[in-house]
């Protein structure tokens, strides 16, 4: 069975064993409690990803040692639920539409995600439903969780029945992705990258001078991107004058980013013109979804040699399932983990929406690590990850009984006593918002986001 920790995720990422000696850990009870190792998981990706910081920017510096890297339980824990800590002038974000959420059915469970005014519209054309909840359920318990999930998929909405990891686990799709690595890694031929220059100064910015096009949405990927933002990558946020995000979630994920509106079918040359001059791109739509557009990886790295292409996607690039839309909470529902961490009466949920901000962390150091692996040989380079295949990690530490990894620290742990030290407040154009403090640590690097976020769609297309 696969172990839940940073050895394992680092191995994942192509990177030396021995330098996850220079991770120490502050252990603390009571954080992100769950039955499945949800706090190992999390602490093993923010780790990782530290990690991956660290060494890019030793390398870039021309430092011989990486510097060590502190991965403190609490902050991980509170940054693993940024979006239920942001205010906007004092007032609690919007997370779930009230048609998001699980309902009884005739043969047991299902939950639908309809955040987004289409997906809601969909969902309720496909069941031919009303808008009130209460008509919801009790149409949806006359109907069977498989029913319900394959009339709403058809019509391009999102609603998944409960499965135990068992049914997952003969699932043609869960077969598919246990037989994928974690991160998948390739390199395609031809193609130098970029030189950057070296670094130097306080805070260590091992991400500086790097362009990063943003082309992704909802958690995962904007976490991603916020993370490179962190490390002072010019992390710009592109979206479709269609496709407003939801304001809440993306002032959470905003920071250290500018976002601006592009369309790809009307104002292809202000795209071609920011790729142009892009040292990696990140997707977080379904796989295939920006083809038409010319965006698939191998198109990408032709137009821009030595590109790095990330791509994110729910339930993975292959299987029946590829081409499917997903979030961390329907992907919950399927693998298997609502059933876990139920009560055997009625599903439950992880403490954290862990896949998403887990997966955005080793995304964010799948591209740290490339960036490192150029610094020697140039090339492109292709990373891709799937949510539901950090699920599948997730539950193999539960089966291997490993509810608590080994970590690099002293012996006894502290208690988690809530977010407050994690936590800070600035102004912005948004309004002041108090905001968790990104968990990324390691010597004489930032401590938090060079800018607050701008409002969605508001800053120019091009680069800084």
């Amino acid at each position: 069975m696969t172990a839940v920790n940073t050895e394992f995720a680092w191995a994942a990422l192509g990177g030396d064993p021995a330098l996850t000696e220079r991770v120490s850990t502050v252990v603390r009870d009571g954080a992100l409690k769950a039955r499945l190792p949800v706090r190992e998981l999390a602490r093993a990706c923010v780790a990782t990803c530290a990690l991956a910081a660290a060494e890019l920017g030793a390398r870039r510096a021309g430092h011989a040692d990486v510097p060590g890297v502190r991965v403190d339980d609490g902050a991980v824990a509170t940054a693993f639920v940024s979006e239920r800590h942001l205010l906007v002038d004092g007032r609690a974000p919007v997370t779930f539409a009230p048609l998001s959420r699980f309902w009884r059915t005739a043969d047991g469970w299902v939950r639908t995600h309809a955040n987004y005014p289409h997906h809601r519209e969909r969902l309720l054309s496909a069941l031919r439903l009303p808008k009130d909840p209460a008509s919801v359920a009790a149409a949806l318990a006359e109907r069977s969780s498989r029913e319900i999930e394959d009339a709403v998929y058809g019509a391009g909405g999102l609603a998944v029945a409960l499965r135990t990891p068992e049914e997952w686990a003969r699932h043609e799709q869960g077969v598919e992705l246990a037989a994928r690595p974690l991160v998948e890694r390739r390199r395609p031929g031809g193609g130098r990258a970029r030189r950057p220059a070296a670094l130097s100064g306080s805070p260590l910015l091992p991400a500086a001078g790097l362009r990063v096009l943003d082309l992704t949405r909802v958690i995962a990927g904007p976490v991603a991107t916020r993370t490179l933002a962190l490390l002072g990558a010019d992390v710009l946020r592109v979206d479709s004058p269609q496709l407003p995000e939801l304001v809440d979630q993306h002032a959470d994920t905003g920071f250290g980013k500018r976002s601006a509106k592009v369309g790809l079918g009307t104002d292809r040359r202000t795209f071609e013109e920011l790729l142009a001059a892009a040292d990696v791109v990140v997707t977080g739509y379904r796989p295939g979804a920006l083809d038409r557009f010319g965006l698939s990886p191998e198109a990408l790295a032709e137009r821009r040699p030595g590109l790095v292409v990330a791509q994110l996607s729910a339930w993975g690039a292959y299987g029946p399932w590829a081409e499917r839309r997903g979030f961390d909470s329907l992907v919950q529902v399927a693998t298997g983990i609502a059933a876990v961490e139920g009560s055997g009466q009625e599903p439950g949920a992880l403490p954290a929406q862990a896949l998403d901000h887990g997966t955005g962390y080793l995304l964010a150091a799948a591209v740290l690590r490339s960036l490192t692996e150029q610094l020697a040989d140039g090339g492109a380079r292709f990373v891709r990850l799937a949510l539901a295949r950090t699920a599948g990690w997730l539950l193999e530490g539960r089966a291997a009984g490993e509810a608590a990894s080994a970590v690099h620290a002293g012996a006894g742990a502290a208690a988690y006593d809530g977010p407050d030290a994690w936590l800070a407040e600035r102004d912005s154009e948004l309004g002041r918002l108090r905001y968790a403090l990104p968990p990324v640590s390691f010597t004489g690097g930032p401590v938090d986001w060079a800018r607050p976020p701008s409002p969605w769609g508001t800053d120019g297309a091009r680069w800084a």
